[in-house]
């Protein structure tokens, strides 16, 4: 089992950037899959970005490709998202989660078995 706590988020100008972490306990971690979904008020989860165990393959929605970068450092049991060029309409609550049993780069929630609390992301116009 992993628990798993974002941290990072807050209100940013449009353009601008915010760095999202995500912690995770216990000494599984790089044997974990992982990614970052998103919801904005009244809509559906939305899958972000993904990356493998290792950290050399990754794979983004296409939204946010160029503008959001996904990374892991297995030593710090962490995950980031770099968020560049930020829109409004990445406003959302913004989750990590992981997999251990599913291709690395699912995208339904299903998929992962371990969720965090979230950070709220807002970006104003």
């Amino acid at each position: 089992q992993v628990q798993l706590v974002e941290s990072g988020g807050g209100l940013v100008q449009a353009g601008g950037s915010l760095r999202l972490s995500c912690a995770a306990s216990g000494r599984t971690f790089s044997s974990y899959a992982m990614g970052w979904f998103r919801q904005a008020p009244g809509k559906e989860r939305e899958f972000v970005a993904a990356i493998n165990w290792s950290g050399l393959n990754t794979y983004y929605t296409d939204s946010v490709k160029g503008r959001f970068t996904i990374s892991r450092d297995n030593a710090k049991n962490t995950m980031y998202l770099q968020m560049n060029s930020l829109k409004p309409e990445d406003t959302a609550l913004y989750s990590c989660a992981a997999n251990r049993d599913n291709p690395y780069r699912s995208t339904q929630p299903l998929a992962y078995a371990y969720w965090g609390q979230g950070t709220q992301v807002t970006i104003s116009s």
